[in-house]
């Protein structure tokens, strides 16, 4: 089939796409606006394929969406271009709404225009999948309970809240105009190739380096993390196989509060990367002040997709973990302009934790 991958750039996009290309027979056009966290070097491995085609292009401007619906002969549209950085949105939530929102809205316009123009088999095979976040159900207690596909949602952030209309519109447009849609929600991803702002790989560069590793409050905040490649294959069956109209939760089980995720980052590098001085890195940590609206927990209940279409996360936290790290004591290539070019130093002092 042919795929259409907005936002393949990011990181859980170039993901996607490498395993689309790299494990399957499908084909993957990637629209990609290129705004500060899209990278194509994360794209190379892929990007000389006979079956990969990259358009730098705007999901808000609905006729070249819709144009290149037709031209390529779109079969699955993959959903993945999004304002994704709680801290930004705080900061500037403008850029949350026209993307996240808008932005979604144009592309479900472009989407529904050429799935009514679509016959036969190829109108059957048609899908669209909306890729979500966890953060859209709200804040769960230390305690106890699980996000669950019917766990009501109670965005905090604006970035959240952002992601929660544009989940709704995705549904009303299946409802209302039979735009046959699949919707997935997921915990924090980590993994190759994700951008310095987000905390694990922040940590592991500044850890790297000997700066500090500041982490907000206490560090007592509970995230459920997803190593990004199970994700991936997960993204994919959803958008194969799974039922139009309904939703999946996506989720590694494995909790961690965002102490013991640091305290793990600075063990592994210890032990593969030790300081001249041979200090711990545990010794880097610095507590600072937490930032607005931090939510306290979120844990997800992944039983419908592994029940129904079979998904299992092959890595655990400490396999995934170590596989990351790894991976960035290998290519420094990849992530030093970063460092040094337009991420120039802002936020290295943020443990940002999503």
């Amino acid at each position: 089939m042919n795929f259409l991958v907005t936002g393949g750039a990011g990181f859980i996009g170039s993901a996607v796409c490498r395993h689309l290309i790299n494990n399957t027979d499908h084909r993957v056009v990637n629209l990609d606006k290129l705004t500060y966290a899209a990278n194509l070097s994360s794209l190379e491995a892929v990007s000389s394929s006979d079956r990969y085609r990259f358009l730098k292009g705007d999901i808000a401007d609905r006729d070249t969406v819709a144009a290149l619906l037709r031209e390529e002969e779109i079969d699955v549209v993959m959903h993945l271009a999004a304002e994704s950085h709680v801290d930004r949105s705080i900061d500037g939530p403008a850029d949350f709404i026209k993307t996240n929102i808008l932005g979604t809205y144009q592309l479900l316009e472009a989407a529904r225009g050429y799935h009514a123009a679509l016959t036969g088999e190829r109108r059957d095979r048609f899908r669209f999948h909306h890729i979500s976040t966890d953060e859209v159900y709200g804040q769960l207690p230390l305690d106890g309970g699980l996000f669950t596909e019917e766990t009501r949602y109670a965005p905090s952030s604006p970035y959240s809240a952002s992601k929660a209309s544009s989940d709704h519109l995705v549904m009303a447009w299946h409802h209302t105009y039979q735009l046959p849609t699949v919707l997935s929600n997921c915990s924090n991803n980590y993994g190759p190739y994700h951008f310095p702002e987000k905390l694990i790989p922040l940590v592991i560069l500044n850890g790297l380096e000997g700066l500090p590793l500041p982490v907000y409050g206490r560090g007592e905040n509970v995230r459920d993390w997803l190593f990004v490649e199970d994700h991936a294959r997960a993204l994919v069956m959803v958008a194969t196989k799974g039922e139009i109209g309904r939703s999946y939760n996506i989720g590694g089980r494995n909790e961690r509060t965002n102490l013991q995720v640091v305290e793990a980052i600075c063990d592994t590098l210890d032990a593969l990367a030790p300081l001249e001085d041979g200090r711990s890195r545990r010794t880097l940590i610095e507590f600072v002040t937490d930032r607005p609206g931090h939510d306290l927990r979120y844990a997800i209940d992944a039983s419908r997709i592994e029940s129904e279409l079979g998904w299992q996360a092959v890595e655990n936290f400490e396999t995934g973990l170590e596989k990351t790290v790894r991976w960035y004591l290998d290519n420094e290539a990849w992530w030093r302009p970063i460092r040094k070019g337009r991420y120039a130093g802002e936020r290295l002092g943020k443990a940002a934790a999503g």
